[in-house]
């Protein structure tokens, strides 16, 4: 005989697992400092990218006018400007790919401790019948 309350226990964990649970799984086996550590590594490195790209689009966007000018401009004062740009959008970045992370992460492992506690009344339950 079937006993309904395992039934759907079982059908809620199986549906955890087949979506929700992959991801929370792949992010529950990191440490939480290496997980964050790791996505904010490559939300720095993605952002330094579009920095350049978008530098690069700048300067070509009119680069007749910039190639007139740069003999005229300080070089120093501008490499120092482009700098504390870079600097102030990739830190921006970083600080809300951080939060952003932590954020997940912390989600994640509250989902996989209810995930867990769900498996182990589901064994108590088989243990108990």
């Amino acid at each position: 005989m079937l006993n309904e309350e395992r039934v759907i226990l079982m059908t809620k964990l199986a549906s955890y697992e087949a979506g929700e649970g992959k991801k929370n799984v792949a992010i529950g086996s990191y440490f939480r400092s290496d997980y964050i550590g790791w996505q904010v590594l490559k939300s720095i490195i993605s952002a330094s990218i579009a920095f350049v790209v978008v530098f690069a689009m700048y300067i070509f966007y009119d680069f007749e006018v910039f190639m007139m000018d740069i003999y005229k401009m300080d070089l120093l004062e501008f490499c120092k400007n482009v700098l504390l740009w870079y600097a102030a959008v990739v830190g921006t970045y970083a600080v809300v790919s951080y939060i952003v992370y932590t954020y997940r992460y912390s989600k994640a492992r509250k989902s996989l401790r209810l995930y867990y506690k769900n498996l182990r009344k589901l064994a108590n339950m088989y243990e108990n019948r």
